[in-house]
């Protein structure tokens, strides 16, 4: 085991004016909480996606927006006023939705076996992450992921595996209402809203442009495919969680493919906890930061209990603290309470379903290529030499090349296998360590290698 005392060296920068332990005055815990809500990428779109790509009907899309609503929010108020004690906004993790998302849609597995391996990857999860004297299974792997290298790769390899779920969604298909002038206008519709309110309308009306895109293209789109309001009408105010609404199964290929999944929000979490103790000029223990993932992985097992997906650190909100500098924990607690709320009343979730898949879809497309263009400019300093060129290379290549594998040959081979081919991240991911594990530079190896010296040019 790794001793997790060597990733939390003390802040140094002071950035935050209202303080990580400091209260506000009643009425902005409103506002921040609003705020935070509003610029949760994933808690919008997320769930709509899944429940049309799983043809579910309206009830049951509802259901996982109050679930995904009342895991986050339980979760971002344990963060704020139990172990971690951080200024932490809980959202759902795209690993796991994607993970859900590919395991569910292939024959022989589904979604009970899915979310069952979900729920026992979560329970391994939770272990690795109890710390035991000061020490962390979970800190061994942070040391791949401190370099840019990795992460950059990570989060390309994952945008590949999701693109799937954006553009052909919204386009949609030739059997659907409104196929393709209209879906393809109301998605337009909605983008064009979300961009001009991102780039121009300040720090206040930044943070609900998704929320006003997904309003406005779901009114283009019913101009001309009328939307009815009555399943909000007839549908009860309270939601009721259910134990494994989808069934229940186990199989220890999917519960590793979880596992990878899972294990990297932990590492990564890890550093932006880091970032916000920064931030307040606040020293954070490993004790508390490994308190802090153990939290998450707790938050992840009662996500798969009750049919959604597990949460992980949002750097959108992230973003918000530092831009307002609050640094209250109490208003990230408001914010998760008004999580619990809104999840706890199915007429809101409800008005969710009412979203057009083409809406949702067209807004993801532009929010999953910033995301990717994120993840590439993490490798602008990287130092490409002719060893992290044969790294990156390789494994970008072999998380794409294993989407495009003919279904025939996929059904040739062993289920295991399958199922990793269809998750880029997966194998990039597994090619990705293993190289650079055996070839990333080293300084000694690079000061050596990459060293070039200029003699004097004889006369």
């Amino acid at each position: 085991m790794t001793s997790i005392e060597q990733v939390t060296a003390p802040g140094a920068t002071k950035v935050f004016d209202v303080g990580i332990h400091e209260k506000l005055p009643f009425g902005q815990y409103a506002i921040l909480a609003f705020q935070n809500i509003f610029g949760m990428t994933g808690m919008f779109v997320f769930p709509g996606i899944f429940g049309r790509a799983f043809h579910m009907p309206n009830e049951q899309i509802a259901y996982l927006y109050g679930m995904i609503f009342l895991v986050s929010g339980l979760i971002t108020v344990f963060q704020g006023v139990g172990f971690l004690r951080l200024p932490i906004v809980q959202g759902p993790y795209v690993g796991s939705f994607i993970g859900l998302l590919v395991l569910g849609h292939i024959p022989g597995i589904g979604l009970g076996v899915a979310f069952g391996s979900f729920f026992v990857a979560s329970i391994v999860w939770a272990l690795l992450a109890i710390p035991i004297r000061g020490l962390s299974f979970l800190a061994l792997f942070g040391r791949f992921f401190e370099t840019s290298l990795i992460s950059g790769v990570m989060v390309i390899l994952l945008m590949m595996q999701i693109a799937v779920v954006s553009l052909p969604n919204w386009i949609g298909h030739p059997h659907t209402p409104g196929f393709p002038s209209i879906n393809l206008l109301a998605g337009f519709v909605a983008v064009v809203i979300f961009i001009l309110m991102t780039l121009w309308g300040g720090k206040w009306f930044r943070r609900s442009a998704i929320l006003a895109g997904l309003i406005v293209g779901t009114a283009c789109y019913a101009g001309f495919l009328p939307i009815s309001f009555m399943p909000v009408v007839t549908a009860p105010w309270l939601v009721v969680p259910r134990i494994f609404p989808f069934g229940f199964g186990v199989r220890l290929d999917a519960v590793m493919v979880f596992l990878f999944v899972l294990i990297p929000s932990s590492i990564s979490s890890m550093a932006l906890y880091q970032v916000v103790a920064n931030w307040g000029d606040e020293k954070i223990t490993p004790l508390r930061m490994t308190e802090g993932c153990f939290s998450a992985a707790v938050g992840s097992i009662i996500a798969a209990t009750v049919g959604t997906f597990s949460t992980t650190v949002y750097p959108d909100n992230m973003g918000m603290l530092r831009s307002t500098r609050v640094g209250s924990r109490y208003g990230t607690v408001a914010a998760g309470i008004l999580l619990v709320v809104l999840g706890s009343c199915i007429k809101f979730d409800m008005l969710l379903v009412l979203v057009p898949t083409v809406v949702l879809a067209g807004i993801a497309t532009v929010l999953f290529g910033i995301v990717m263009v994120h993840g590439i400019h993490l490798l602008t300093g990287i130092n490409w030499s002719d060893r992290n060129l044969i790294i990156a290379g390789a494994a970008l290549m072999v998380g794409l090349g294993g989407l495009f594998v003919e279904p025939e040959t996929a059904k040739a081979l062993p289920l295991t296998i399958q199922l990793i081919l269809k998750q880029s991240a997966v194998t990039g991911g597994i090619t990705l360590l293993v190289l650079y594990w055996l070839l990333g530079d080293k300084p000694q190896r690079q000061a050596t290698e990459d060293k070039v010296e200029v003699k004097p040019q004889s006369a």
